[in-house]
């Protein structure tokens, strides 16, 4: 079978069970209410058997993160309420996993075809990534009004390397954790997941993401600043 006609019959099953999952309903188990509803439920698990139970929400939360399913917050806030702070480590073996699953689907069905089909397009392009990529990825993890599953695609279409695309993830998606952990210890407190990032928390985030960007901001400031002084010479 020719490596086009298996991209084309993997996106097509990826297809489908994204269609069947939203057919189903079963994404809409993963929503603010039904979490409020069975919050008893879901202690009570927990409590009896905890690792099953940190077990079935890291591979919820992969499944969630690989096939783009609305729910990520949600789970987010499940595993503050049901593990606590440790919750933010079932969060980010969860996300990054399925992060990179998506990553590497991207790539395969349309980043190697698109680098290979557009290569001098893509030449500076290419060569900003390699140099700064790490920086870029950090700040659209760190701040989170970039949609998640958008990021993986993008991504995937580039040539950043696997390792910094994981690495990156996994530290980007901290601070937005934390606050979802955070809230989802005091689940009463809140009326919906939308509550949790209030533009003060946002706005810190941002912060943080410009943080990321600085380097490669002073350090275009620095090439400009060594161009004009060789394109000007001092004569002494």
């Amino acid at each position: 079978m020719k490596t086009g006609h298996k991209r084309i019959i993997i996106a097509l099953c990826i297809i489908a069970l994204i269609i069947l999952i939203r057919f189903s309903g079963l994404h809409e188990i993963l929503t603010f209410d039904m979490l409020r509803q069975y919050r008893d439920q879901l202690l009570s698990i927990t409590a009896q058997h905890y690792f099953f139970a940190a077990g079935l929400f890291i591979v919820i939360y992969i499944a969630v993160a690989a096939l783009s399913i609305p729910g990520a917050a949600v789970l987010s806030l499940t595993a503050g309420f049901l593990f606590g702070f440790p919750g933010i480590i079932y969060v980010n073996i969860g996300a990054t996993i399925g992060a990179i699953a998506a990553f590497l689907v991207a790539r395969y069905l349309i980043g190697d075809w698109l680098q290979k089909r557009y290569a001098e397009k893509l030449a500076s392009f290419n060569k900003e990534i390699a140099e700064n990529g790490y920086n870029y990825l950090l700040t659209l993890r760190l701040v989170p009004i970039f949609p998640f599953f958008l990021v993986n695609i993008l991504a995937g279409i580039t040539r950043i390397p696997l390792f910094t695309y994981t690495w990156t993830t996994m530290i980007g998606i901290v601070p937005a954790s934390f606050v979802f952990i955070y809230a989802g210890r005091q689940l009463g407190l809140i009326d919906r997941p939308g509550d949790v990032l209030s533009w003060r928390i946002l706005l810190v985030l941002v912060l943080f993401g410009l943080l990321a960007l600085s380097p490669v901001f002073l350090k275009k400031m620095m090439k400009n600043k060594n161009g004009r002084h060789l394109k000007y010479p001092v004569n002494k």
